[in-house]
């Protein structure tokens, strides 16, 4: 019985080191840039490095619950999902009102996932052609600024609940090259207003405008060629209790990239129960990696 209890031990201590997080930093401009990792157990060469980017004021340990039934399929989707953490909570994304810390001090975003990039190719041998990201408000926004500055790294992205800034509060230097974009926004978010204007993230807080969230769409649309309208259709109402239903319009050609807003009618700053937003993302990433091989 002893023996039997030893091995059961056994086999949990080593289930649980398989499942350890993993917490690094790497020095970037002078500042050492933190970021977390649970590598799934048989990890394979070329897997798929997916970012999952905290909002504003939070960090990216806060992410790991939401990101926890993709992560149950890490292993067989040969996917390493990554959590960095801001510059003192933030991201120095695109909006040059922002008075965060990482904007002020104009803290160099490309640089440190460039950085991360390397590190986990040299490390697990990832395929640096197969860089998503996905991220929420802040972090929405931070996924845009990788869009616009760093198209020849990241494969595509999914920004929730953020709009693209206004051009008068954008201040980065936009690379113009499109790329996959998914967008998951709610109509009635009070933080990150879906029709576009000021940004209310709380007292003494202050990001400036966005532009509303059919003319994020359009931008990327553009940038992708598409001129005629985007196909329209309802997704299932999975749960009628919270008040949300969902439409998905999507802009989809060969040879062109995918583009696509999930609209939440009567979403708020939050999340909606009819989806798991971080599985809708990877399944959208993967049909760009589809489309790639087609």
């Amino acid at each position: 019985m002893r023996n039997y209890f030893l091995l059961l031990l056994g086999l949990f201590s080593s289930l649980l080191a398989k499942s350890q997080l993993v917490s690094d930093s790497l020095l970037v401009d002078g500042h050492y840039r933190s970021f977390h990792y649970q590598q799934p157990d048989g990890l394979q060469t070329g897997a798929s490095l997916l970012f999952a980017l905290h909002g504003s004021g939070g960090n990216g340990k806060g992410v790991i619950d939401g990101t926890k039934k993709l992560a149950q399929r890490a292993s067989q989707e040969n996917l390493l999902i990554v959590y960095p953490d801001g510059y003192k909570n933030y991201w120095n994304e695109c909006r040059k009102a922002a008075t965060s810390a990482a904007n002020v001090e104009n803290i160099n975003e490309e640089a440190f996932f460039t950085a991360l990039i390397d590190y986990f190719k040299k490390k697990h041998a990832i395929n640096e052609k197969q860089v998503f990201a996905v991220g929420t408000s802040g972090g929405g926004h931070m996924c845009y600024k990788l869009a616009l500055t760093m198209p020849d790294r990241i494969r595509a992205i999914t920004a929730l609940i953020a709009n693209l800034p206004t051009p008068d509060n954008l201040d980065c230097t936009e690379a113009k090259i499109a790329v996959p974009v998914l967008i998951v926004n709610g109509t009635s978010d009070l933080v990150n207003p879906y029709e576009g204007g000021l940004v209310q993230a709380g007292t003494g807080v202050y990001l400036g405008k966005v532009r509303s969230t059919d003319q994020t769409l359009q931008y990327w649309a553009e940038l992708a060629g598409y001129r005629q309208k985007p196909k329209k259709e309802s997704l299932p109402d999975t749960d009628p209790q919270d008040g949300k239903t969902i439409e998905r319009y999507t802009y989809q050609q060969k040879g062109k990239p995918e583009v696509v807003l999930l609209k939440v009618i009567g979403g708020k700053h939050d999340y909606p129960n009819d989806i798991d937003v971080y599985e809708e993302a990877w399944a959208f990433f993967k049909r760009q990696l589809a489309a790639t091989k087609n």
